[in-house]
């Protein structure tokens, strides 16, 4: 019996999903039985713990920590000892560390009790390559993530080249690419009978995903009607009259069912990881329109899948491109075949578990 035990600080959005497919990947394999899989989690963002238990295998067990994302020396020293004490008495085989917070938390926690090279790491989007951050505290972030690798080990697993490029620089890394569940997405292109050309979005409120941005677009197109799936803090930056905020929807079907309404799928991130909601949005056979930043540029190929854009004005030309019926076809096709190719967790995950059990 191998005991694989998670760390994910930020338990919401795209890592949450990640885990989700990961884990239904991993309990449906042949010699599953062999597995042990556990979560240590933080509550934080959009959680709803009452769907766990509905996204997950049954067989999944979850333990709850206290941990914050932004530096508090009081707060993480509590969170090192909770989450010491649950490595002690779990006694991971595996150690699978989720977000930056995690990575170095978990990483010191678990000295003594897992071995360095079953430590392994995914940033999910790198702390010191946030955008509402000093150039100091950037400076700062990528110091701890290169002191805490040197001092505790670990291995990165990247999740795009982008990434890669930055992870390598820190320490061993293995790259393996997210992925999504093809087995549960409908190709959808071309079902769509609503009148207006709609775009979509889906994530948290909050400044990384450029709530006031994706506002700015929608104001110089009124004659589009934008929907962002999801809720936050700034949801008052948005006032533009032709943008619905949904708020989450409860269930994976109703999400996929809402995306595939949209003709453009649009992610207006300041930074970001490998977004599984483009993956998805992909899988679905949509164009992307994104900001041309370190993850979003390793899923969207500039004028093939969609565009990468560096300003709003960018984004209004490209979705005007996008009102045209042939290219929007075009470039949906080729968006869920790269999607296909590169991004299938039935593929990617296996890499995943050689690498756990080398």
């Amino acid at each position: 019996m191998m005991k694989i035990v998670h760390i994910a600080e930020a338990f919401s959005t795209g890592i949450y999903t990640y885990l989700r497919d990961l884990t239904s990947y991993m309990t449906n394999v042949s010699g599953a039985e062999r597995y042990e899989i556990v979560i240590i989690y933080s509550k934080r963002d959009v959680l709803d713990e009452s769907k766990i238990k509905d996204d997950f295998p049954e067989n999944i067990r979850f333990i709850k920590v206290k941990m914050t994302r932004n530096i508090n020396p009081k707060n993480d020293f509590q969170s090192f000892l909770e989450l010491r004490k649950t490595l002690k008495d779990e006694r991971p085989d595996v150690l699978h560390l989720h977000s930056s917070k995690a990575g170095v938390l978990g990483r010191m926690a678990s000295v003594g009790i897992v071995k360095r090279d079953k430590i392994f790491y995914s940033p999910h989007g790198y702390a010191f390559l946030r955008q509402d951050i000093s150039p100091t505290t950037q400076k700062l972030f990528r110091f701890i993530e290169k002191f805490v690798q040197f001092c505790f080990g670990g291995i990165t697993i990247g999740s795009g080249e982008t990434e890669l490029e930055f992870a390598r620089k820190i320490g061993k890394t293995y790259f393996v690419r997210n992925g999504v569940d093809f087995k549960n997405q409908r190709f959808t292109q071309d079902v769509n009978d609503h009148k207006k050309f709609i775009v979509g979005t889906i994530g948290v409120l909050h400044e990384q995903k450029n709530p006031s941005g994706f506002n700015e677009i929608a104001l110089k197109m009124p004659d589009v009607d934008f929907i962002w799936i999801g809720n936050g803090e700034l949801a008052n930056q948005i006032t533009a009259p032709n943008v619905t905020i949904t708020g989450w929807v409860s269930t994976r079907e109703e999400l996929l069912s809402k995306t595939s309404t949209f003709d453009v799928y649009m992610q207006v991130s300041l930074w970001e990881g490998l977004s599984i909601a483009i993956l998805e949005a992909m899988a679905l056979g949509k164009p992307v329109v994104a900001s041309n930043i370190v993850g979003n540029k390793d899923s969207v190929e500039d004028g093939k899948t969609g565009y990468l854009i560096n300003t709003t004005d960018d984004a209004v030309l490209a979705i005007r491109k996008l009102q045209d019926d042939s290219l929007r076809a075009k470039m949906g096709k080729a968006s869920y075949q790269r999607c296909k190719d590169l991004f299938d967790k039935d593929k990617n995950f296996g890499e995943l578990i050689r690498i756990y059990e080398s």
